[in-house]
């Protein structure tokens, strides 16, 4: 029987081989057939790697349950298929890419997929930010975009995220939808793919990209900021120097070890801003050079972190920190509309909306819900995330976010304040909202559902001596939210905390958001309530990991 299953393992794997386009994963697939690496190969053909409303993003290699050529070809395919059965017989596919290894080629596998099926495709033309293809799908009328990035993943990985026409992610039931159209593509041969025939865009699209970024600024506005920068190895570098120029701000000092695209990544262990030791470079670039910030792209330059001196070196301002900063600024310059944050994100968005008067709302994570919010005028989520041109761009943007944390930085810097003076002004007026993650990374995904089940079997009554005062299961839905995969808690005693447990939807991690609000009379609290409110939330860690197991 053994036997048996190891044959079938060696055809689909010689069926997969004989078609594969790719001479580098045809040759790294014929040696593990050759070797009889059946460990391995059992691994690559254990199923398909799932489509779903984060696209693709998974390992390079090749296998049904890698990224390669045949699996993007496959992917393209079906939303070329979705495309035409939603009407959209000759509509305009607009295609970016970032510099990760096999992008370009997934690219233009793309372009040629869509140019096969009778629609129009167009390719940016190098690598350049995910905001930049976001803003095109609009600005072009297209009617769907590819965007070829595993953002801030491992070096070894890729992904293919897939926008629809109103230039945001897509959300169900389209993906289930693209999905079944992608189980239907049976042959590479069946899916042409000339080799002309899309458009291979010039730097209009970007000039226009830049031109749009005017909305984020205030004529006239302070913009002595003196800044660090880095691009994380990614394609952010030169979109963000022709912003900051454009706009009259001090050319940044580049994090030259890191500036230009490398898809090795070659001196992070993880290239993103938030993972331990990825500033330590541009902290040391600060050190050196004594700027008023730093900030940090992710590699597809869609996120934007922010650290600010503390005396004695510098910090990682958490990304709740930067949502309020920038929430707070756009306050104070008069925005109307939507201020929008996922569920995991800090409630103090939602006092300082409330304070000002303006709309807010809450979704399920990810810029696929937050850019669907009605009359969104800004949103965030706490990785690191901002939409701050919803009308421009209707998703993250680590560029503009960039350039609005640089104008917001200038205006305190005249007034001779801080981004941490504006955080204890926040502070002072809706209590200081602590925030924390606890992240478990994972190589076993079954150690996941092994945890939220015991969740689920057995919720806490309390954490960290707060009882449990609500525990709803968010895989129900809610009156406002659609199902997903999570569970959420809220605290009550000396402190109000919230608590929300989800699997990622791009990483094998489990994650759990903590939140705990502390309040502040006056100026000589804040220290004591940094402090009490670390411990809480350490405190927090501690239980939640013995109620899961882990």
């Amino acid at each position: 029987m053994q036997e048996q299953a190891q044959d079938d393992l060696i055809t689909r794997a010689q069926a997969w081989l004989a078609e594969d386009p790719d001479p580098e994963t045809a040759a790294e697939l014929a040696a593990l057939i050759e070797s009889g690496d059946t460990a391995e190969l059992a691994d690559r053909f254990s199923g398909t790697l799932q489509f779903g409303t984060a696209g693709l993003r998974g390992e390079i290699g090749a296998g049904p349950m890698r990224m390669n050529r045949g699996v993007v070809i496959r992917a393209a395919a079906g939303l070329a298929a979705y495309l035409k059965a939603q009407g959209h017989d000759d509509g305009l596919v607009v295609v970016g890419y970032d510099a990760r290894y096999k992008s370009v080629d997934f690219a233009r596998d793309t372009a040629a997929v869509m140019t096969g099926a009778g629609l129009r495709a167009a390719v940016l033309p190098r690598p350049l930010p995910t905001p930049v293809l976001a803003y095109a799908i609009r600005h072009l009328g297209a009617v769907a975009g590819v965007e070829v990035t595993a953002s801030h993943n491992p070096p070894r990985d890729n992904g293919y995220k897939v926008y629809l026409g109103d230039g945001s992610q897509i959300v169900s039931p389209a993906d289930t939808e693209i999905a079944a159209q992608i189980a239907a593509v049976e042959k590479l041969a069946d899916v042409p793919r000339p080799e002309s025939g899309w458009q291979d865009l010039g730097d209009e699209v970007l000039e226009a990209y830049l031109a749009r970024t005017d909305a984020v600024l205030t004529p006239g506005s302070p913009r002595g900021v003196r800044t660090v920068y880095t691009a994380m190895h990614g394609v952010g570098k030169d979109v963000v120097l022709a912003a900051f120029a454009r706009h009259g701000f001090p050319e940044p000092v580049l994090v030259a070890e890191q500036a230009e695209p490398d898809p090795a990544f070659p001196t992070v262990a993880f290239p993103n801003p938030e993972e331990p030791g990825a500033m330590d470079l541009a902290f040391a670039k600060a050190a050196e050079v004594q700027p008023d910030i730093v900030i940090a792209n992710d590699p597809d330059a869609d996120r934007c972190a922010v650290a600010v001196p503390t005396g004695d070196g510098w910090r990682m301002l958490r990304g709740d920190e930067v949502g309020a900063l920038l929430a707070a600024h756009l306050v104070h310059k008069g925005a109307q509309g939507v201020f929008a944050e996922s569920i995991v994100s800090s409630s103090l968005l939602g006092r300082i909306a409330e304070a000002a008067g303006v709309g807010y709302e809450e979704t399920l994570t990810g810029f696929k819900w937050i850019a669907r919010v009605e009359g969104l005028r800004y949103g965030y989520e706490e990785a690191l995330g901002y939409c701050v041109d919803p009308e421009g761009v209707r998703d993250k943007d680590g560029v503009t976010a960039a350039l609005l944390v640089a104008e917001l930085a200038s205006v305190l810097k005249e007034q001779g304040r801080t981004l941490t003076d504006l955080l204890d002004d926040l502070a002072m007026a809706h209590g200081l909202h602590a925030t924390d993650q606890l992240s478990v990374r994972v190589s076993d995904l079954s150690i996941i559902a092994d945890a939220m089940a015991a969740l689920r079997a057995q919720p806490p009554v309390s954490l960290a001596g707060l009882r449990v005062v609500s525990a709803e299961d968010l895989a129900k839905g809610t009156e406002t939210l659609p199902p997903t995969d999570g569970l959420r808690y809220y605290l009550d005693g000396a402190y109000k905390a919230r608590v929300i447990a989800r699997p990622s939807g791009t990483e094998p991690k489990l994650k759990c958001y903590l939140e705990v609000v502390v309040p502040v009379a006056e100026a000589s609290d804040l220290a004591p309530a940094r402090v009490r409110g670390q411990e809480v939330l350490d405190a927090i860690k501690k239980d939640l990991s013995a109620a899961m197991g882990i």
